[in-house]
């Protein structure tokens, strides 16, 4: 069965209805993501939350969010996207490129380095412009979060870029271990404006997802009228 995008109203629904089918709840918080297991523990549904849900104290009812302000970071080698929204709304973004490939090889700068340990002329102009690009965007994030109370980060970034994203001179605003980092779990190529959209409208609704084809004549009256919601995506390896 493929995926479906859901609203509150129908989140809140298939929440409750797994929830007294027996099913236990274990949660991913980096990911938002609630998985329904059964005695066995073998996986029965699953539960993207949007990013203006939330479970209360207790982990056993959702509740919508007033207002939630979030930044979406894109991070590919020699290109990034940066998007601020309040409460939903796009406020202000940017799009950052850098000469960190190599045009031969087609690989990246911090790549090369890695697997030649040396650098010639210009593979320095390379390394200089990737410390650079990074210094940027963290500059823009420091501005983001020093004007506006910031819920959540979401945060796509490649693992090889990981340590200069967090280890430049710009200090980023916040911590590799931040409570309110989420995955985005989209695959993104090419950070572009086009993109950040694309995953903003992604996650403004909850992923649903039935696993378990025992329980599918259960739950397949609850989709009846959101057929142009199913979904088919590249995840984030997740």
């Amino acid at each position: 069965m493929k995926n479906v995008l859901l609203d509150f109203e129908k989140t809140t629904h298939v929440f409750n209805t797994l929830l007294n089918s027996g099913l236990h709840l274990e949660k991913n918080l980096k990911k938002r993501k609630l998985t329904f297991k059964n005695s066995e523990e073998e996986n029965v549904a699953s539960l993207r939350l949007s990013l203006n849900i939330d479970l209360d104290e207790n982990g056993q009812k959702l509740r919508e969010l007033e207002f939630v302000n979030y930044v979406l970071i894109l991070i590919r080698s020699g290109q990034a996207s940066l998007g601020l929204f309040e409460n939903g709304e796009l406020s202000d973004h940017k799009v950052f490129r850098a000469y960190m490939v190599r045009k031969k090889q087609g690989k990246s700068q911090i790549k090369y380095l890695k697997t030649k340990g040396k650098s010639r002329a210009g593979s320095r102009v390379r390394l200089a412009e990737t410390l650079e690009f990074f210094d940027e965007i963290n500059l823009r994030l420091n501005k983001y979060f020093s004007e506006f109370r910031i819920d959540s980060i979401g945060l796509s970034c490649a693992t090889t870029l990981i340590p200069y994203f967090y280890g430049g001179k710009e200090v980023t605003p916040f911590e590799k271990n931040d409570k309110r980092i989420f995955k985005i779990p989209m695959h993104t190529s090419t950070p572009t404006f086009e993109a950040l959209l694309k995953i903003r409208e992604f996650m403004s609704k909850t992923e649903f997802e039935l696993i378990s084809e025992e329980y599918v004549s259960s739950f397949k009256p609850l989709f009846t009228n959101d057929l142009n919601n199913f979904i088919e995506k590249e995840d984030e390896d997740w």
